[in-house]
């Protein structure tokens, strides 16, 4: 028996229904600020109870109202302008006092970011603080994240390595120096570590990388969207990897940087001294790396000692 093709807009039209009856018998408060995760890049992966309190939100608060009306309109939600609200990194302590506001009237706002989860590395955690703070009822609806999405991808398996946990770091700084010293810090950082960056940016993030060597990781880009590329590699071979395909260099990456195995956090230890004592006085060296690693000053200073000494 052949099935009909429906077309995209009849599609999303199932899609709200199913949403009303998957998630309709929730309570939905007012005077409560609803923070929703949208698609990275696939429109799918939205949820049912995402598109629900999309469509019974009396305000959307987003980054950008523009690109916020079309994803809304794109799944067949209608909000006029007077109901989206701009909330960003440029005004976010303006914004959330007239969220704040909407809120002590009564209304249901749904807050987005352009793609993902916000508060995480998008804004919107300002606008949560100042929710709280004003006793006002916060709730979250879960769904697409770059930064669990690449976590997914990278295969660390608990009790594979001694640090199963991970730490998300973000976007590295733009300035070299300060780059550098990152990059440093990551060294001695034994647990994965999930990074992000926009192309125009990843072949210098790939230069710095590539000075951890064999360290494992894992390159997502263009997550869930039509071009995706998930790579498996050292990170001394990133940047001939990205140079191999023009593509390669544009879309928006995320990126996990393996955990250190336990035999190789001695050695990791000495790659933070070494990077750091190609930058630094051997004393402020010793003092960050001391700071990075929580190794004892004294004994960092005497391998920084060794690491100095011309080759015989």
């Amino acid at each position: 028996m052949s099935h009909p093709v429906l077309s995209v807009s009849a599609s999303y039209a199932l899609a709200l229904r199913a949403a009303l009856e998957a998630a309709g018998n929730q309570n939905y408060r007012p005077g409560t600020l609803f923070v929703v995760a949208t698609p990275i890049g696939n429109l799918a992966d939205i949820s049912l109870r995402a598109l629900h309190v999309l469509q019974l939100a009396d305000v959307v608060a987003c980054e950008d109202t523009r690109h916020t009306q079309a994803l809304l309109r794109a799944y067949g939600i209608d909000k006029t302008p007077a109901q989206l609200l701009a909330v960003h990194q440029h005004n976010e302590a303006q914004g959330a006092q007239v969220v704040v506001e909407r809120l002590q009237q009564g209304a249901r706002v749904a807050y987005v970011s352009d793609a993902g989860t916000p508060a995480i590395s998008d804004p919107g955690a300002r606008l949560v603080q100042a929710v709280r703070l004003a006793r006002l009822p916060v709730v979250p609806l879960p769904g697409a994240s770059s930064v669990i999405t690449a976590m997914s991808a990278a295969g660390i398996a608990p009790g594979v390595h001694q640090h199963g946990e991970f730490v998300f770091v973000g976007f590295l700084p733009s300035k070299t120096t300060e780059r550098q010293t990152a990059v440093a810090a990551l060294a001695g950082e034994l647990r994965a570590v999930v990074l992000l960056e926009a192309p125009h940016r990843i072949e210098a993030l790939a230069t710095a990388l590539a000075t951890l060597g064999t360290r494992q990781l894992t390159v997502g880009r263009e997550l869930t969207k039509q071009f995706e590329d998930i790579a498996n590699l050292a990170a001394q071979d990133f940047p001939a990897w990205l140079t191999q395909d023009a593509n390669r260099l544009r879309g928006e990456f995320a990126l996990v940087l393996h955990p250190v195995a336990a035999p190789q956090a001695a050695a990791a230890d000495t790659r933070v001294l070494q990077l750091l004592l190609a930058e630094l006085p051997l004393k402020t060296a010793v003092k960050l790396a001391a700071d990075i690693t929580g190794e004892p000053r004294n004994a960092l200073y005497e391998l920084a000692l060794q690491l100095k000494k011309p080759a015989a």
